[in-house]
């Protein structure tokens, strides 16, 4: 079975090249890690004392960001290396301040890991959540380095699990220590002989808690909400924008404002979204806005997040999609009463809070209105729903501290 990996690594390889041609995110993918080396070079010296981070893409960063943040502060003599999988976290936090080098992990292939790991000779190896490549573990394995998996996650149907996995499960014997998110995930590695583990919980709580504390002041949200109740939707697609934009046209009030954050704000998107709603609609990037608008879009990125910190409901996006729901922690931890469609279980947050009563489900318009209604119309109501959502970031804060404890003794008994 690794004879056959690995001949497929190396043809997959060779196919992506061929690909590049043709499709501008492969092109990202290659070309990426063509330079991997090159950065590593000029930026990680053989005298130095590293940390490797793995994350797959831009929401495992946020599970390994507060960790990173701890360590970098309490250990300013070691160097972080951080890498991604994909070119969605890579492009996006290369220039990460907290790392000394960021680049992409070397395709999994045998000479490839032996170099990488030469290049960056960590003494702490960190994978985030998942991503489990063979030829990397071995070599991490072979050469005796500490490596953790923090935030993990496992479900009954992943190889590890199946009678035909056991070529994978050999993988996972690199992990000095899994730190996982659930009881669940405990359990399935307790079941295949992996006893080195703790249930922690999932970093993400105390990144988002954090959140509550910086500063969150955006004026020109102030100068447009003018004190009203106001709903922001984050990360929407067009089927959610449907059902918002129905309740704007033809239930809202004049006592309630929108803040629409589109996932994509192509000019297009944008366009469309404005020309279907019916009522006074600003954008983010008017030179004037008319705060005496009822909508607001947000036509940029990196802004959400504070913009949450003045909504009374968050309706989260992605709930009618394939691939499910955006971050609704980010809204939680404002104690916001939540509003998502029906596709949401794959986020073990979203099903607490579904069974919490925190957050509500969505199937059409028709429910989206009597929710909003009852929100709005209510204060008893949505007072209950901030306490659940506020008091569930609380008690699942707290697992950043016991991976960083876990790591300290390591590098000070070392």
């Amino acid at each position: 079975m690794n004879l056959l990996y690995n001949i497929s690594t190396n043809l997959i390889w060779l196919i992506l090249k061929i690909i590049t041609l043709f499709n501008k995110k492969i092109k990202l993918f290659v070309d990426g890690r063509n330079d991997t080396f090159g950065i590593l070079s000029k930026s990680i010296y053989k005298e130095d004392r590293v940390i490797w981070f793995h994350c797959a893409s831009l929401g495992e960063f946020e599970q390994g960001r507060p960790i990173i943040e701890k360590i970098k502060s309490k250990y300013e003599d070691y160097k972080i290396v951080l890498t991604f999988f994909s070119p969605s976290g890579y492009e996006v936090q290369k220039n990460y301040n907290l790392a000394d080098s960021v680049v992409y992990l070397p395709f999994d292939t045998k000479n490839k890991a032996k170099k990488f790991l030469d290049a960056i000779h960590p003494e702490i190896a960190i994978f985030v959540k998942y991503e489990f490549w063979p030829n990397i573990l071995k070599e991490l394995k072979n050469r005796k380095i500490e490596t953790l998996l923090v935030s993990g996650a496992f479900r009954s149907d992943q190889v590890f699990f199946k009678p035909y996995g056991a070529w994978m499960k050999k993988s996972l014997q690199a992990f000095s220590y899994f730190f996982v998110q659930n009881k669940s995930s405990e359990k399935l590695l307790n079941s295949i002989g992996f006893k080195n583990c703790m249930l922690c919980g999932d970093t993400r709580f105390d990144r988002v808690y954090e959140l509550t504390n910086q500063d969150n002041h955006l004026q020109f949200v102030e100068d447009f909400i003018q004190n009203k109740f106001v709903l922001v939707a984050g990360s929407t697609w067009p089927k959610d924008e449907e059902l918002l934009v129905d309740y704007i046209n033809n239930y809202a009030s004049i006592g309630e404002k929108f803040i629409i954050a589109p996932h994509n704000i192509t000019t297009y998107g944008i366009e469309n979204l404005l020309k279907s709603i019916q009522k006074p609609t600003t954008l983010f990037t008017d030179i004037i806005k008319d705060n005496n608008a009822q909508v607001f879009i947000v036509d940029t990125i990196g802004i959400l997040t504070k913009i949450y910190s003045y909504a009374k409901i968050a309706f989260v996006g992605g709930g009618f999609e394939k691939d499910g729901i955006h971050n609704i922690l980010e809204p939680a931890t404002f104690g916001l009463p939540l509003i998502i469609g029906p596709r949401y279980d794959k986020f073990q947050e979203a099903i607490d809070l579904v069974n919490l009563k925190g957050c509500t489900v969505v199937k059409n318009g028709e429910e989206l209105k009597l929710e909003i209604n009852k929100l709005y119309q209510d204060s008893k109501y949505k007072e209950i729903k901030e306490k659940i959502t506020k008091d569930y970031i609380k008690e699942n804060i707290g697992a950043t501290e016991k991976i960083v404890n876990y790591i300290s003794k390591k590098i000070e008994n070392a």
